[in-house]
């Protein structure tokens, strides 16, 4: 346990602070959290890379801890009505098909690398703008509606076109 794990282990914690928050109408509070998060990610990352303080527990935390958060506050404004469920539904399937993928591929002896691909990264920068604008613009009133339709749609694109990368890649690995 070292200084950058311990960050992000605080990112996980969070992740509970903040969908309480969204669920009980602080959306200003939840925004400030998500920033606070984000600048600890960045933070962790700095003193990991720079200090050379990498582990092989922060491979696998850091990732979850930005799932989790990403995960709980699409379920949070899916359920507020800020977010079309099958945006919601779409983003948390897409995570929940990738790690039964990877369970699956160890379960049958044949262990599959995890590695982020381009649809995928992209993917991930889309969902997290569309959660900093929707809690922006509620939070703070800032009339973004027609950006928030187009970032929506954009991130609905991303995570199908991520999953079904994804998907092909895994099959490939299971083939072969």
């Amino acid at each position: 346990m070292n200084i950058p794990n311990l960050i992000t282990l605080g990112r996980v914690i969070l992740v509970p602070v903040v969908f309480w928050l969204l669920v009980s109408g602080q959306t200003q509070a939840a925004f400030f959290a998500f920033v606070l998060a984000g600048v600890s990610d960045a933070v962790d990352g700095f003193i990991a890379k720079r200090f050379d303080q990498s582990t092989e527990l922060g491979a696998y935390l850091d990732p979850l801890a930005d799932k989790l958060l990403i995960v709980s506050i699409f379920v949070a404004l899916g359920v507020r009505g800020a977010l079309p469920s099958w945006l919601v539904i779409a983003v948390v399937s897409r995570d929940i098909l990738i790690v039964l993928g990877v369970m699956l591929s160890w379960v049958l002896d044949q262990p599959v690398r995890i590695a982020p691909l381009i649809v995928s990264k992209a993917n991930t920068v889309a969902q997290i703008v569309l959660a900093a604008t929707v809690l922006a613009d509620d939070g703070f009133g800032l009339g973004l509606e027609t950006l928030r339709v187009a970032l929506v749609w954009i991130t609905g694109v991303l995570t199908v076109a991520s999953l079904a990368a994804y998907l092909r890649a895994w099959l490939r690995h299971m083939s072969g």
